[in-house]
């Protein structure tokens, strides 16, 4: 491993780092060049292990002979600008190199989660009409064929050896840097969901790696986040931007603790974006620490609100404190935690460098300090923001179009500047004239020893109009009962209100929830309303 260099706090306040920040967006600007072709051949750009023992380590120079292999590859199969290419394959350096391909091509990236339902799938391929599908033998059958102009099976005998034997001549579309490169969709709580469309310079929105993770050339940096949506996709180029080499698990089935501490233990990871449901799962082995040593020097997560017990958690196994930071798929990370400014544990931070972020009333005016409102990005504003969503020009111009991008999550800021998540904005409980955030409740019931999870929702009540109940899944060697009912309920009226603790408690198996990791409260409050 290369040397790190202990980082320093910089001579400039907050308040003065977000006054002189400036975006520098060039006008022709590629992703592949700037997270690949930039780099020396001989630097190590992916350490890359599987979940029976097998690995590899892949130079620049590999990596770049297989991205122009790859992007040959997809050419012979017709993909040109602006065609969709479809991926869905586990993370390994060709899938690395199909991504970087097809940026190669001014084509557009959808990559999808082996874990989507076949629907889901199916709404995808059909909406965003492929030129090309890219997977792998374990998957191909799901797929209907008649969606897409074309399949390319990559693991196969034939396609490896296609792959392989491609040329290595360089590949390189001249783009501008607002030329479409990335088609997320949205996890969505109702209706089918949408897709959203990214310019490459979108990837220079993600500066949490220079604030928040403040990644050095050369140091192993890890992402948990699945490379089918923007929180797994992100950790892997902005790392690469920066030089970073990449350690890549890849996993058998779903997330072990267990497993994914010991690959970070293992590969000495100095660098480390997880996530709050990830380091729940860890939360459960008590003896962490000692059971899997580890050398972090950054710990960053987003996703979902991060939980004062969570951070506690680590900092006491680790000695790390874990820096939070917020965004959705659309523009993120409108607000973060960077490691030379006082954290305050359960806070998502304050607005990043270079976004103007607010917290709006329903008008679009700035509410007091202290008070409930929804965050705000000033639209157009970074080059992060997005292009529009596919195919949809009046939702588009609805949300995008307007001076500012409602989030639809509150927020409070308190005195010294600092964010505070109160929950989704339609997510508010109401009961008996009081307006309480379902988050606060949750994370009261977190420290609660008894509860893995909980979910806080609205429950009608026929004198109070609602009262707050809260979902729970229990912890390893608790049993539901009306005793322990109580004791939840007790241990959270004495850390927030009387009015703001759960009056009903269930104890559930599982809580829904989205394929990123989110509660689904709409579910669970959708539940009430119908009993």
């Amino acid at each position: 491993m290369s040397t790190l260099t202990q980082t320093s706090p910089p001579t400039k306040t907050y308040e003065q780092v977000r006054a002189e920040h400036r975006w520098n967006v060039p006008e022709r600007y590629n992703i592949a060049h700037d997270v690949c072709d930039k780099h020396p051949r001989d630097g190590l750009a992916m350490i890359w292990e599987r979940y029976d023992g097998a690995r590899r380590d892949v130079s620049w120079g590999e990596l770049q002979d297989l991205a122009n292999q790859a992007a040959h590859v997809l050419k012979a199969h017709g993909v040109g600008r602006g065609d969709r290419v479809a991926v869905v394959l586990p993370p390994t350096p060709e899938t690395a190199a199909v991504f970087l391909a097809t940026w190669k091509l001014g084509a557009v990236l959808l990559s999808m989660s082996v874990l989507y339902g076949d629907e889901g799938i199916r709404h995808r391929l059909a909406d965003s009409e492929p030129r090309l599908l890219v997977t792998d033998v374990a998957n191909v059958e799901r797929f209907d064929a008649s969606l897409v102009d074309d399949v390319f099976v990559i693991d196969g005998e034939a396609g490896a050896r296609l792959l392989t034997t491609a040329p290595k001549d360089h590949i390189a579309t001249d783009t501008s840097a607002d030329d479409p490169a990335q088609l997320y969709y949205t996890s969505g709580t109702t209706g089918l969901a949408k897709g959203i469309v990214h310019a490459h310079r979108y990837i220079l929105g993600h500066e949490e790696f220079t604030w928040s993770h403040e990644v050095q050339e050369g140091e192993r940096f890890h992402g948990m986040g699945e490379w089918a949506w923007a929180a797994g996709i992100a950790p892997l180029l902005g790392p690469w931007r920066l030089g970073a080499t990449q350690v890549v698990f890849q996993r058998r089935g779903g997330f072990d603790p267990a497993d994914q501490l010991a690959f970070l233990s293992r590969h000495e990871v100095t660098n480390v974006f997880t996530t709050p449901t990830a380091m729940r799962a860890m939360m459960t082995l008590s003896d962490a620490g000692a059971r899997y040593p580890q050398v972090f020097r950054r710990v960053c997560s987003a996703g979902e609100p991060l939980n004062p017990e969570a951070i506690r958690w680590f900092r006491e196994q680790y000695g790390v404190t874990v820096l939070d930071y917020y965004g959705l798929t659309e523009s993120y990370p409108l607000v973060g935690n960077v490691p030379w400014m006082e954290v305050r544990d359960g806070s998502m931070g304050k607005p990043m460098p270079g976004w103007e972020v607010a917290i709006l009333d329903e008008d679009e005016k700035p509410v007091a300090q202290g008070e409930r409102g929804e965050i705000c990005l000033r639209a157009r504003s970074n080059p992060h923001y997005p292009l529009g969503y596919w195919r949809r020009p009046e939702e588009s111009e609805a949300t995008f179009g307007g001076d500012w991008f409602h989030t639809k999550d509150a927020a409070s800021e308190d005195e010294d500047g600092y964010y505070w998540y109160e929950g989704r904005a339609d997510d508010v409980i109401i009961a008996a004239g009081y307006r309480i955030g379902p988050f606060e409740v949750e994370s009261a019931c977190l420290e609660h020893p008894a509860v893995r999870e909980a979910a806080a929702v609205a429950s009608p009540d026929p004198v109070k109009g609602n009262v707050v109940k809260a979902f729970v899944v229990l912890a390893d060697g608790f049993e539901g009962n009306d005793a322990l009912a109580d004791s939840i309920r007790t241990h959270v009226r004495g850390r927030l209100s009387a009015y703001a603790y759960p009056r009903k408690v269930e104890f559930v198996s599982d809580l829904p929830k989205t394929l990123t990791g989110k509660i689904r409260r709409i579910e669970l409050r959708q539940a009430e309303l119908e009993r």
